[in-house]
């Protein structure tokens, strides 16, 4: 699953080659995991291709029951992201909009939901590891209409073959093949694979800020190849760091949660966690990917709608910081 995760379009041959398997025991493997739900291999389009370069983090307060909010929340194109949560706020959202104005208007639009009574916000700068979306650099490139043909394929089914997507799309397969080649080396699209939490054992999530003394993109670039971190960006606003941790039990999540106190030179800590477990019953809106049909503008795909409390597949990633540097020196650390 790790390595479909780097590479949702890795052949069989290459997968049988980094775990030790044979070509025709990975093949089998991958369909048992992909047909029992274990994960979706899929086409992640890089938010800057459609201009939703601006990330925002809101931890909202608000007075009376979560659900109704959260269902508001829902239907809100910028919203990618939101769960109910315990702790300091009851309920979190994630927003990804053009620009600072965009991010400032829907803000405004959020404070005056039924029953926000205030929010706080945390404006990524940069976004060093998410398990949901690609943290990959784009390039500059031109896009034609076979080229979002392709695009919109890759987002329902990230391992077509380069004979079914040709012909899907009207292409010879060697066509296809190089334009599907040259979405990947250019990072508009990334194949990945999406992993059910239950299957891997993921059922406890808890999100945490930093606030640092010292450089906080070192501290990030360090802090992303850390085991149990499934989000992390820096920025500015509450917290010079953001992130996620997902665990399969509570021992699990303290024991990451120490290793980051302790990397990070943490003075104080406030515990909170997700207040749902990662089977709530009461699903955020969520929407397949694709393109809207009134305008034919490319949508983000939408696959971090959740249950509330549940924040999705993680990816786990072991292994120190960057280089083997630890990272710098955190003086605050706490639940968002």
């Amino acid at each position: 699953m790790r390595a479909l995760q780097g590479d949702g379009r890795a052949t069989f041959q290459a997968l049988a080659d980094g775990v030790g398997l044979s070509r025709t025991a990975v093949r089998a493997r991958v369909r048992q995991l992909v047909q029992s739900g274990a994960i979706r291999i899929v086409g992640v389009l890089h938010a800057g291709v459609v201009g939703m370069e601006v990330l925002g983090h809101v931890s909202f307060r608000v007075s009376g029951p979560v659900g109704p909010m959260l269902e508001a929340l829902g239907e809100r194109e910028a919203v990618t992201f939101a769960a109910q949560a315990a702790g300091r706020f009851p309920a979190v959202a994630q927003v990804r909009v053009a620009d600072d104005a965009a991010l400032t208007k829907e803000l405004t639009d959020l404070r005056s939901l039924p029953g926000v009574e205030g929010a706080e916000v945390f404006r990524a700068n940069a976004v060093y590891k998410d398990a949901h979306s690609s943290v990959r650099e784009l390039r500059d490139i031109e896009l034609d209409a076979l080229d979002w043909r392709l695009v919109r394929r890759l987002l329902k089914d990230g391992r077509a073959s380069y004979a079914d997507l040709a012909r899907q799309v009207g292409l010879s397969q060697a066509a296809a093949r190089s334009r599907v080649v040259r979405l990947l080396n250019s990072g508009v699209v990334h194949v990945t694979a999406l992993v059910e939490p239950s299957a891997v054992g993921a059922n406890e999530q808890l999100g945490f800020g930093l606030r640092c003394r010292g450089d906080a993109d070192a501290l990030g670039t360090a802090m992303a190849n850390m085991g149990r971190i499934s989000f992390l960006a820096s920025g500015f606003g509450r917290y010079d760091v953001l992130g996620t941790l997902t665990a399969p039990d509570r021992f699990q999540l303290v024991e990451a949660l120490e290793r980051i106190r302790g990397t990070a030179g943490s003075d104080t800590w406030r515990p909170g966690t997700t207040s749902r477990s990662a089977r709530s019953a009461v699903a955020v809106n969520a929407r397949s990917a694709g393109v809207r049909a009134d305008s034919g503008r490319p949508l983000v795909p939408r696959s971090r709608f959740t249950a509330p409390g549940r924040l999705g597949s993680a990816r786990d990633v072991s292994g120190g910081g960057a280089g083997g540097r630890p990272p710098r020196p955190c003086p605050r650390m706490e639940p968002w």
